[in-house]
């Protein structure tokens, strides 16, 4: 049985949290918040998770063995306390088969109980830090792949998106259902790339536009307007074409909030540079966070446009060109796998020193698909950024994403984020506890850093009333961003936290059969309830059935039959 609201839930109180983890705890609610989280009214929406297990980061089974609740007011974690030993599933914990019963105590499901039975785990909820919304599910519209490369994968997906302002609906179903099945697993944010250029004009931002209005409530889906074709016609060209034209008209789109391109794609690096320069320049114009697909290669002697991404980047901030709080994205990045330690070492003192707004996405499906084609003698090396290693050794954070979703780019696979980190288990060869907590905060708050978490001028309606007090940060905080830089500091939603606190965002993914980090990264669980802003927003359950066996069935193949 899936969430129930056939079923009553016990209401006991719940006693106090040990002095070792007091730092959770948050001033006293206003009345009228508590009044809402016990039930009986009040001015602010509220959840009550119940008889969870939390990801600390200690091993200590003090802490992560026992079960807890969570209470949500207003969008935001209100308090965590010890779950009690007769409070609905207590301190034991739930049979393999148990399955969180949900249960709405208004008509409006603003006042809710959701209880884990004792078993779960309630992660932060997952982030695309990097998605395609218009070009998901277009394998079966594309011509056979042939050779699977680059090249064919660049021709085949145009020749599909020549039809798009033809099919609106197709478009607009695709996307649609891509953000459903990946609320389904979780996730509650994302970064959407919807293209423009001469063959698609606007039709990819009119769907994306218009599938962020109608998945407001539960998804906060970021538009990202793309340019996947080039911006120089040819590499005779001193000024920009017609894509450009079209990208300079999307960024004023109401509802876009980042802009970005693929720099490798034009013909000289010279007009790469000249793409970057032109892409950042609409993003200062607007506003907007940047998110460039860049050094997508393995070749020792490429030059690594990273490094002129910076520069730019330092400039711009110095002759205030660069609205605080926005971030830039550099996703592939492929081509620094291949760095030495002197140019880690310079990328470090970029990003924790200076502490450049800039992070790095690994897009780890589409790169080993695609990357090492041209290994002499058939041997492929594999190129993808190393999340768990550069955590370690360079204390740089990494987000995954799954970039595409059956295309020609990326042909296997599907939306859940947290499938990524089984792959990395095996990819990076880190099955350790630590590798499991950087890979699945790859996919949580780091994919959620990556593109900047809130919307563009947005505001938080309900104020909390500790929602950015300096008390409410646990010891066990783990900063998705080693030294965040003060725009990230006041941002109202800093995640910077793998474990419940006091004043953050209420978005979390309850994973039904996993009760540790640990398993969550090895065997994500596939039951799953989504929770966004303090609400139950989706849940997935399997059902299954194998035929009884009483008495086992005689062999086929007695003594002495033929074979």
């Amino acid at each position: 049985m899936g969430l129930s609201q056939q079923h009553q839930l016990l209401h006991s109180p719940a006693r106090p949290l040990p002095s070792s983890l007091h730092p959770l705890l948050a001033p006293p609610s206003p009345p009228s918040a508590v009044a809402a989280v016990g039930g009986g009214g009040g001015d602010y929406p509220s959840l009550v998770i119940r008889n969870v297990h939390l990801p600390f980061d200690s091993d200590d089974p003090t802490l992560a063995d026992p079960l807890y609740n969570v209470y949500c007011v207003a969008g935001r974690v209100d308090r965590v306390e010890l779950a009690t030993a007769n409070g609905g599933g207590g301190s034991g914990h739930g049979s393999r088969h148990s399955t969180p019963e949900y249960q709405a105590r208004d008509r409006q499901g603003a006042h809710a109980e959701l209880d884990a039975q004792g078993r779960g785990i309630l992660l932060p909820a997952l982030c695309h830090a990097h998605i395609h919304l218009d070009k998901c599910f277009l394998l079966d519209q594309c011509d056979e792949l042939v050779t699977g490369n680059f090249a064919e994968a660049l021709r085949v997906t145009a020749k599909a998106k020549s039809a798009f302002p033809h099919n609106p609906d197709d478009l607009y179903e695709r996307g649609r259902r891509l953000i459903t099945e990946s609320v389904e697993c979780g996730v509650t944010a994302m970064r959407a790339h919807v293209e423009v250029d001469e063959a698609v004009h606007f039709a990819c931002v009119d769907a994306g536009l218009r599938l962020q209005r109608h998945f407001r409530d539960v998804c906060h889906v970021q538009i990202a307007v793309f340019a996947q074709e080039p911006l120089f016609a040819s590499a005779l060209d001193e000024r920009p074409g017609l894509n450009y034209v079209l990208l300079q008209s999307a960024v004023h789109r109401p509802g876009v909030e980042a802009v970005g391109s693929a720099p490798y794609v034009e013909p000289t690096i010279a007009h790469a540079r000249r793409n970057i320069d032109y892409v950042f320049e609409l993003a200062a114009e607007r506003g907007l966070h940047v998110d460039f697909h860049l050094d997508y290669n393995l070749e020792p002697g490429a030059e690594p446009l990273l490094w002129y991404v910076l520069d730019q980047l330092r400039a711009r901030i110095a002759h205030g060109r660069w609205r605080p709080g926005a971030h830039v994205c550099v996703g592939h990045a492929t081509r620094l796998t291949l760095f030495g330690q002197g140019e880690w070492a310079r990328l470090r003192e970029a990003l924790l020193e200076e502490r450049l707004p800039v992070t790095l996405v690994g897009l780890p499906q589409s790169d080993l698909y695609m990357m090492g084609r041209n290994g002499a003698g058939g041997d492929a090396p594999r190129g993808t950024l190393n999340v768990p290693r550069l955590k370690e050794e360079q204390g740089i954070r990494v987000a995954m994403a799954v970039n595409n979703v059956e295309n020609a780019f990326t042909p296997q696979g599907g939306v859940d984020p947290l499938g990524l980190c089984p792959l990395g288990v095996a990819v990076f060869q880190a099955g350790t506890k630590n590798d499991c907590r950087a890979l699945l905060e790859s996919v949580t708050l780091t994919a959620r850093l990556a593109i900047s978490g809130a919307p563009k001028g947005s505001y938080d309606p309900h104020p909390h009333p500790h929602s950015h007090s300096p008390h409410s940060h646990s010891p066990h905080s783990h900063s998705p961003y080693p030294h965040p830089s003060p725009s990230h500091t006041h941002s109202p939603f800093p995640f910077q936290s793998m474990t419940p606190t006091p004043g953050a965002p209420a978005d979390f993914v309850l994973l039904h059969e996993n009760d540790s980090m640990h398993a969550a990264a090895l065997r994500p669980s596939f039951a799953r309830t989504t929770v966004r802003q303090g609400r139950v927003v989706a849940c997935r359950v399997a059902r299954a059935w194998i035929l009884p066996q009483r008495t086992p069935s005689p062999s086929p193949l007695t003594p002495g039959s033929a074979a």
